[in-house]
């Protein structure tokens, strides 16, 4: 007697194989048979009439490490197919937590924290207090090098002491032994962007017993790009530990349609001399990140405090702004490129949606002026969007077998005034609906596999990402000529089109697009799951 037995589904199992027809069945939250069984009996039939039966979506990159206490129900993941994130990306990770430098913890994930109060210090005592809150999806992390570094250094921008050092690789084999996946850099943010490839190299070394993942946000994805696909390899290489290069793109008019495929052919040549290098992508145009990421690095030391002051003495502004406008010059951006997702104060609402340009129009000032102004305001708290990379390095980079899916996006609800990224919402079905089905990038037996099979061998999750007697019963039912992303850049809240059923850990969670409040999800620990 199973508890649910799907029939007649197109089983698309996440390695990559040929579909075929067939019955899944489902027993104590597990899949327990997959096959042809006409005969079976089941406490609940579900017959699928050809929709695709497909393992639960893995996304590999994510921030939800702020939203898990805030965001119980995580539309924006469940409501496109995602059953399983990893968070604690791009260096920035809710733990550990030194009570000294508080503060400036909250100061650095502000833009992405939904409330959390920071009770626990290490990456163990963050783990077991996201435990006691119910969460409609699985959930692991990473741990932040950027955290890390915030824990012992501050902002400080110097190398570290042989003691600090050794107290961050502490740290760090600490949440190694709690269950992290691997450490994450995001080295266009402070102060991880102070750290020198020889300091994360020695501090990576730490996580090598563990064979944990060294994950990167380079330093440079736009001019320097080929030089920080080379940091990253070389990283890997000196600490013996395997690489994930995030969000992999190509930034800056002058360098779309040039430096991808010779990005990739690096990570080729990489895995060909023994570096265990993998890559992720989100399928868009635009990224998404804090206003603050136009300003320049050395503007951050001490904190987001200094960073307002400095912006607020007029010969530090100068220089900054002589900065900021040589920069956009150089890379050909725009302002009109930036868009505002999100904004706290009430007052500045309204500016929600319009681009760096607009909003200088409407303010009589230059455009780098009112996006300095709009720092200074808001203290550094606001969300933005970027159009900076061409359709073709997209695609391109999608293709490629070393490549799987990744959003980059939070767990969000559906409701709220802000315009977050759609790739928050709609990441998923996007790459099956419209690249892989309209484009024909790829079949579609590829597509899941890139959301599937891939990432979850990636992170050794060992019972999910595979249709498979044994495995967890985190499932997508899906149409796959109606699958479509229906987030847009305006209207980015939504969910998406073709999605019938998702369960999680075998609960029930979406129905015909619309969530049943169930709360099924597990946080996961590597190698105790």
């Amino acid at each position: 007697m199973y508890d649910i037995l799907f029939k007649n589904c197109k089983l698309v199992d996440g390695t990559g194989s040929p579909w075929q027809m067939g019955d899944l069945a489902v027993k104590d939250n597990k899949i327990a048979a997959v096959g042809y069984f006409p005969n079976a009996q089941s406490k609940e039939a579900i017959d699928l009439k050809g929709l695709v039966l497909s393992p639960g979506f893995i996304d590999i990159h994510s921030h939800s490490d702020f939203s898990i206490s805030g965001v119980p129900y995580a539309e924006s993941r469940v409501l496109q197919g995602i059953t399983t994130e990893i968070g604690g990306d791009c260096g920035i990770s809710a733990a550990p937590v030194n009570p000294d430098n508080l503060d400036l913890l909250k100061s650095y994930v502000g833009f992405l924290d939904t409330g959390m109060e920071f009770t626990w210090q290490t990456f163990d005592e963050y783990l077991s207090k996201m435990e006691t809150f119910p969460y409609s999806v699985n959930y692991g992390g990473f741990v932040g090098q950027g955290t890390i570094r915030l824990a012992v250094m501050g902002f400080d921008d110097r190398l570290p002491t042989p003691e600090e050092m050794e107290k961050m690789q502490a740290h760090l084999a600490e949440a190694m032994e709690a269950g992290a996946f691997g450490m994450s850099t995001g080295l266009i943010y402070p102060p991880g962007c102070y750290s020198g490839l020889d300091e994360i190299a020695q501090l990576s070394t730490a996580m090598a017993p563990y064979r944990g993942i060294y994950e990167s946000h380079m330093r440079n994805e736009g001019d320097n790009v080929l030089e920080s696909v080379k940091e990253t390899i070389e990283i890997g290489r000196r600490a013996n530990v395997p690489v994930q290069i995030v969000h992999h793109k190509i930034t800056g008019r002058k360098n779309w349609r040039i430096l991808g495929h010779a990005t990739l052919a690096y990570v080729e040549a990489a895995r060909r001399e023994g570096l265990d290098i993998t890559l992720d992508q989100y399928p868009y145009t635009a990224s998404a990140t804090t206003l603050t990421s136009i300003l320049p690095q050395w503007a951050f030391v001490g904190g987001m405090e200094a960073m307002i002051e400095r912006l607020e003495d007029k010969e530090t502004r100068a220089k900054i702004r002589a900065e900021i406008l040589a920069n956009y010059a150089k890379s050909l951006r725009r302002f009109s490129d930036i868009v505002i997702a999100d904004i706290p104060s009430a007052k500045n609402k309204v500016l929600i949606g319009k681009n760096i340009e607009e909003i200088a129009q409407m303010q009589s000032k230059e455009p780098v002026d009112a996006a300095l102004d709009l720092i200074i305001e808001e203290k550094g708290d606001v969300n933005q969007i970027t159009f900076g990379m061409c359709e073709e390095d997209v695609e391109m980079i999608m293709q490629h077998p070393l490549v799987m899916i990744g959003s980059d996006g939070s767990s969000l609800p559906l409701e709220g005034e802000d315009r977050p990224h759609p790739r928050n919402f709609g990441t998923f079905p996007r790459v099956l609906g419209y690249y892989s089905r309209e484009r024909g990038l790829f079949p579609l037996e590829t597509a899941v596999y890139k959301m599937t099979g891939f990432p979850a061998s990636r992170l050794n999750l060992g019972n999910r990402g595979l249709l498979k007697p044994g495995f967890w019963a985190d499932l997508v039912v899906f149409d796959p000529e109606k699958i479509i992303d229906t987030p847009t850049y305006l209207e980015p809240k939504r969910a998406c089109a073709g999605i019938e059923r998702v369960y999680v850990n075998g609960q029930l969670t979406v129905l015909e697009g619309k969530h049943t409040k169930a709360q099924a999800g597990q946080i996961l620990r590597r190698g105790r799951m």
